[in-house]
């Protein structure tokens, strides 16, 4: 079973920067697609960005241009470097792993989470 482990969260003013990771284990991670997503408080929980077994990415609508994620398989490690934060970007961020890209889109696909990193972001 796949075990995730996110970190790197923090408290940062609008138009900073942080770097989140997520490490996974229990899996071949070079051939899984990887996705971030966050959860704001009241909200369902959303797609960040989709990170391919070949090294493709796909990033909602509300973060290109400011978020970039990237993976290293040698260290079963995916990030996210998150750049002019808004205030609207607070969330817990969790990632996960899956198959098929389709499957990374609904993130009620998964049953198992890891805890999540929390990022907020001031005003």
């Amino acid at each position: 079973q796949v075990q995730l482990v996110e970190s790197g969260g923090g408290l940062v003013q609008a138009g900073g920067s942080l770097r989140l990771s997520c490490t996974a284990s229990g899996i071949i991670f070079r051939n899984r697609v990887m996705a971030w997503y966050r959860q704001a408080p009241g909200n369902q929980r959303e797609l960040v960005a989709v990170v391919t077994s070949g090294g493709s990415i796909i990033y909602a609508d509300s973060v290109k241009g400011r978020f970039t994620a990237s993976r290293d398989n040698a260290k079963n490690t995916v990030s996210l470097q998150m750049n002019s934060l808004k205030t609207e970007d607070t969330a817990v961020y969790y990632c996960n792993a899956g198959v098929h890209i389709a499957t990374m889109y609904n993130p009620r696909n998964f049953v198992s989470w890891g805890q999540g990193t929390q990022v907020t972001v001031s005003s």
